[in-house]
């Protein structure tokens, strides 16, 4: 009984979150007011470092987590019919997402009220292309592992990372011929289960650290960027926001209403995992609490390894949808091109599909470019743009988050396999 009382006013982990970020906001303001270089860096370096923990994760559990994945689905009689949902809920989100970008670009205007100047615009370093899917899909090697050398005044790195949508496509390709083998294929499927435990139990460790990451990375955020740059280009920053917030907390919730689920109970669960894409900017590094946030909503996990490791990949509404339609119309605005009916179908078929083609890479800048170059806009005007992209990026990470945890929790629901009821009890003793 002497160690119930501390148990009990222990605060919760959304709460502890909460108070992170309350933390990190008053320690980025304090830096940029007193100019403690040393705390802004330590705040930046204790970020990093739990992002990295994080995207070290990524790559063995979705790895291990698939096969499992591949291993438990083949005993579903509707497997093919989870995937045809998964994949049609992405798109119809997707679509949903991108025709109130376009509609908030025509509405507000932004291109008309920009206080950015014509010589801003520049190439963006990266573009995307409908032939990166291709090269996106079809693993390099055996891990989709990618080396690239930087070249700075200190001299030349190398650094190594990974391709997750490659990785989905050996994995899936792993597991199944692992079944179709059959019995030779078991000693192998038990050893991915216990290194897929293993991994999970790893992953525990380092959630519990998310308090501290949110502080560190919610400070470095305050201290790096600020809201100077906002003032010049208010209209469009206002207009992909406002489109974000109607998505995440209209959409969504209606959606999740129209399933007969619990919208309060969904955005509960999922707070660790949303809150973490904002802060930390990253889908993929957000991955490994977004398939924890999605089991404890209740959708099995043989379903949530296949799923949420793809919407990571391919499942950006806020990234791929709402930015690339305001963005656009703002680029056309700016520079005086006329759309008509037919580009406004292009930019919602390229948000729909287009994620597909740049799964494989990173950044909203090559989704854009690619929206860009489809409608035969100038690919300088994503130039203009980048001044405030690292403000804009948290609320789409945050967007793209909610919408990996919403699809499976919807498809569950409809094929009868989530383990909660609607009011988030227990579905076995609901129906006791």
């Amino acid at each position: 009984m002497a160690n119930a009382v501390p148990a009990r006013i222990r605060p919760t982990f959304a709460l502890q979150v909460l108070l992170g970020m309350a933390a990190g906001l008053a320690l980025g303001f304090a830096v940029r007011a007193t100019g403690q270089a040393g705390i802004g860096e330590a705040l930046h370096t204790t970020g990093q470092i739990f992002v990295q923990l994080l995207k070290a994760l990524v790559p063995p559990l979705v790895f291990t987590a698939i096969i499992a994945s591949i291993a438990a689905l083949r005993d579903l009689d509707n497997a093919a019919r989870l995937v045809a949902r998964t994949l049609f809920w992405f798109a119809a989100t997707a679509l949903i997402a991108v025709l109130i970008g376009i509609a908030l670009g025509l509405l507000l205007q932004p291109g008309l009220h920009a206080g950015v100047a014509a010589s801003a615009a520049k190439a963006p370093s990266s573009t995307g292309s409908w032939l990166d899917f291709l090269k996106g899909v079809v693993p390099a090697n055996f891990l989709g592992i990618t080396a690239s050398t930087t070249l700075k005044e200190g001299g030349a790195t190398t650094g190594l990372s990974f391709n997750i949508l490659q990785i989905i496509v050996a994995a899936i390709a792993i597991g199944a011929a692992a079944v179709r083998v059959g019995e030779a294929g078991s000693a192998f499927l038990q050893f991915n289960a216990s290194a897929l435990a293993i991994f999970r139990r790893l992953l525990r460790w380092v959630i519990a650290l998310t308090p501290i990451g949110t502080t560190a990375l919610i400070g470095d955020a305050v201290v790096r960027y600020g809201w100077d740059a906002l003032s010049a280009l208010g209209a469009f920053a206002a207009a992909v926001y406002i489109g974000l917030a109607l998505v995440l907390l209209v959409v969504y919730p209606a959606l999740l209403l129209a399933n007969g689920l619990n919208p309060l109970r969904f955005f509960a669960t999922a707070w660790p995992a949303i809150q973490l894409g904002f802060v930390s900017r990253s889908s993929v590094g957000t991955l490994p609490v977004t398939e924890e946030v999605v089991e404890r909503l209740g959708v099995p996990a043989a379903y949530a390894a296949f799923a949420v490791p793809l919407g990571a990949t391919t499942k950006m509404d806020g990234c791929a949808a709402i930015y690339p339609a305001v963005s656009a119309i703002f680029v056309a605005q700016f520079f005086g091109v006329p759309l008509h009916l037919a580009d406004y179908g292009l930019i919602a078929f390229v948000a729909v599909v287009g994620s597909a083609a740049t799964a494989g890479l990173t950044g909203a800048t090559v989704m854009l470019t690619l929206t860009l170059s489809t409608l035969g806009l100038p690919l300088e005007g994503a130039g203009l743009l980048l001044a405030i992209d690292p403000i804009l990026d948290m609320g789409r990470t945050a967007v793209n988050v909610a919408g990996q945890a919403l699809v499976p929790t919807i498809v569950a629901r409809q094929s009868g396999l989530l383990a909660l009821d609607p009011l988030g009890t227990p579905a076995r003793a609901a129906t006791a």
